[in-house]
């Protein structure tokens, strides 16, 4: 071990990434450069300096990532309407890749020679984190607490930091009883009566979102204006990528939208089930597809929607910096050229309710689809040999005496 000289360590300031934090300087004999990234978890991270410095860290990152976050990450996501398993947004997903990149960033700016993590040995971030290092840095050692060390309770953690003095408090404010990840994309729980699958999530562990139920009995109307397949403005107002997932995370929120209790499939092998607060979220994907819905051709709508299961598992997986999403997001970023316009929601009581879209580039033409007169706009008559001709095959199968049935 003694060939680790030193780390860059993704630091919250927690009791967790605390006690990994001297561990690593005990069992390895290591500096430790300390990481702690701002994605709009709502939390004040200077707590987390004055930690670090307390545990004598020289060299302290804390970082606000949130308009790369949501323009590098979040926006280019959505670009393909991504969904995971048909429900899970990828809120916690999404931002490993970014905090991989950074970790790696920062050991090259430091000349340490490796990284560290506090995700446990059950779950998928250590794929996230360890696949992205490995990628940006194919040389890099990473070490993983949770793989090696016997401190596997929460009593354990607490021993180990009265034991070597890690200013954490045993009691306070009360804990959650969830494991929770924010981001500026969502809020994740899991874990306490969620293991049950039968047990009703609790309504006091949201922390975004009203019920919709309690939700205002009037709708909200809001105008979300599209450029190349990326909200720029709501309302007409000019707004940043992180503004715009602010923004509407408040007002998703506020009428209670973007709840979810799911039942995932995990990439190392285990079923979980999870609570996911994602309201800005939820309200991008529909409006996202509603602006599509009038500016892409129909093979090629239909294409992204045939690839996009794939995309989703590439970024669940932890596959974010690979030739194939890579190769994908090019595909996708491409077929956005013409993804212009303004979408019209209504937002009311937990649903999001498309009522208006209109582009300069759209593909709809009144002309052609009205019931009215058309004016000769479209032949009628053409369908007959359209159908014939599509019906070939079959009629060719039954007349030799195929059944279907």
């Amino acid at each position: 071990m003694s060939d680790v000289k030193k780390v860059v360590l993704a630091y919250s300031g927690g009791l967790d990434t605390s006690v990994i934090l001297k561990w690593l300087e005990d069992t390895y004999g290591c500096e430790v450069v300390t990481f702690t990234a701002d994605l709009g978890q709502g939390e004040e991270l200077e707590p987390a300096r004055t930690k670090a410095e307390a545990l004598g860290v020289k060299e302290i990152y804390i970082e606000d990532l949130r308009e790369e976050f949501v323009r590098d990450f979040v926006f280019p996501m959505f670009r393909a309407n991504t969904v995971y398993e048909g429900e899970y947004l990828l809120g916690t997903s999404i931002a490993r890749p970014l905090i991989a990149k950074r970790l790696i960033e920062i050991a090259n700016e430091t000349g340490a020679d490796a990284i560290s993590h506090g995700a446990t040995g059950k779950g998928n971030d250590q794929v996230r984190f360890e696949l992205g290092a490995y990628a940006l840095k194919p040389g890099v050692k990473v070490i993983a607490p949770w793989r090696e060390w016997d401190l596997l309770s929460r009593e354990k953690l607490m021993d180990y930091a009265e034991k070597h003095n890690i200013p954490i408090e045993r009691h306070g404010k009360k804990k959650s009883p969830y494991s929770m990840d924010a981001n500026l994309l969502h809020i994740s729980y899991e874990g306490g009566v969620l293991e049950d699958t039968w047990t009703e999530h609790e309504e006091d562990m949201w922390r975004w979102t009203r019920s919709p139920e309690t939700a205002p009995d009037t709708p909200t109307y809001l105008e979300l204006t599209y450029r190349q397949g990326d909200i720029v403005a709501i309302d007409g107002k000019d707004l940043s990528p992180a503004q715009v997932l602010a923004e509407l995370n408040r007002i998703g929120g506020e009428n209670g939208i973007g709840r979810l209790d799911i039942v995932e499939n995990r990439f190392v092998g285990m079923k979980s089930r999870g609570c996911y607060e994602t309201p800005g979220g939820t309200i991008m994907l529909k409006a996202h597809r509603a602006i599509e819905s009038i500016t892409l051709d129909r093979e090629v709508a239909h294409l992204k929607d045939e690839l996009m299961p794939r995309y989703a598992e590439i970024i669940y997986n932890g596959f974010w910096w690979s030739p194939e999403r890579a190769m994908l997001q090019q595909m996708i970023d491409a077929s956005q050229t013409s993804v212009n316009g303004v979408v019209r929601l209504k937002l009311y009581k937990g649903n999001v309710i498309v009522v208006g879209r209109k582009s300069d580039d759209s593909l709809f033409d009144a002309a052609i689809a009205t019931f009215e007169d058309d004016a000769g706009a479209y032949d009628q008559a053409d369908a007959a040999g359209f159908i014939k001709l599509n019906a070939l095959r079959m009629r060719i199968a039954a007349s030799k005496g195929r059944k279907l049935l």
